[in-house]
């Protein structure tokens, strides 16, 4: 066994799996400690670095292209402290860290883990039921529904929908964006309706405009990790279309029901309109961004 034990957290190595355990100190990023620990079994790791620092090193892991979805779904957009693969080490505990490193390294070579993308998750994702609350509402997975209940700060457009409940079966991929502080962020869940739609996040239905509370935002990622762990992979869903799948992307569907979606949205945004929802300078602002994305 190989461990080191750090304030920031615990990584264990028994030769066939990875556990990571974050810190429970309140340096310890909010997402981290929320995602809770993470088994990584060796199949899934590609390498392993120490990275030395002036006062202290990180040990970063780092896996297989599609062999998790936490991030496959945020695509390398979780900021480094909430990367639940790293830790911060001490500089007098260094040379610990170098020790689990190279045994992982060793058992690598033994076992001839490939480098190459996986074709399937090798990490199950979070657990469910998932709910995270946001300042645009708030989003919850059962394992089989995304549903989406709106805040009162929410856009009227939105709110007069009511609660968005959206199955598996109708999703085609989770799209996530950090905010960052100086931009917002979103959650957009694209079905095979709204796939040729590019609504901006604060009108679109099927999205979470992610603004304010950037600590309590960037727990939609755990969402959207859970909802890509229980999609078909990317590269059964490439395969499927004789494609190379694009690295931490997803294709969409092919458009040949392209008028049909178009035609539906813009009946959805006329109801809202004749029903008083939709002032006219918000209906005609709204039906433009919906033409200019098809």
């Amino acid at each position: 066994m190989a461990e080191i034990i750090q304030r920031d957290g615990t990584w264990a190595f028994d030769g066939d799996t990875v556990r990571i355990t974050p810190g429970l100190h309140r340096s310890v990023p909010l997402f981290r400690q929320t995602y809770g620990e993470i088994a990584v079994p060796l199949a899934a790791v590609s390498g392993i670095v120490l990275e030395p620092e002036r006062r202290r090193g990180r040990l970063r892991l780092r896996l297989r292209e599609g062999a998790d979805p936490l991030l496959q779904a945020t695509c390398g957009r979780l900021p480094d402290a909430a990367d639940p693969y790293r830790l911060t080490v001490d500089a007098d505990r260094t040379g610990v860290a170098e020790y689990v490193a190279e045994e992982i390294r060793r058992a690598l070579l033994l076992d001839r883990v490939p480098k190459e993308p996986a074709k399937a998750y090798l990490l199950p994702g979070p657990p469910v039921p998932v709910s995270v609350r946001t300042s645009d509402g708030t989003v919850s997975f059962d394992g089989t529904r995304v549903r989406i209940d709106w805040a009162d700060t929410s856009e009227r457009v939105k709110r007069a929908t009511g609660p968005r409940i959206i199955t598996l079966g109708d999703l085609v991929q989770v799209e996530w964006l950090p905010h960052t502080g100086h931009e917002d962020g979103s959650l957009r869940f694209v079905t095979r309706e709204t796939v040729f739609s590019r609504l901006p996040p604060e009108k679109d239905p099927y999205a979470l405009d992610l603004w304010g509370g950037a600590r309590r935002n960037l727990l939609t990622a755990i969402v959207a990790a859970a909802v890509t762990a229980r999609l078909p992979h990317p590269s059964t869903r490439a395969a499927t279309r004789d494609v190379e799948p694009a690295p931490c992307a997803d294709l969409p569907p092919r458009a040949s029901d392209h008028h049909d979606v178009l035609l539906r949205r813009l009946r959805e945004l006329g109801r809202l309109h004749r029903d008083g929802v939709l002032t006219d300078e918000e209906f005609a602002m709204t039906k433009a961004a919906v033409l200019r994305t098809f």
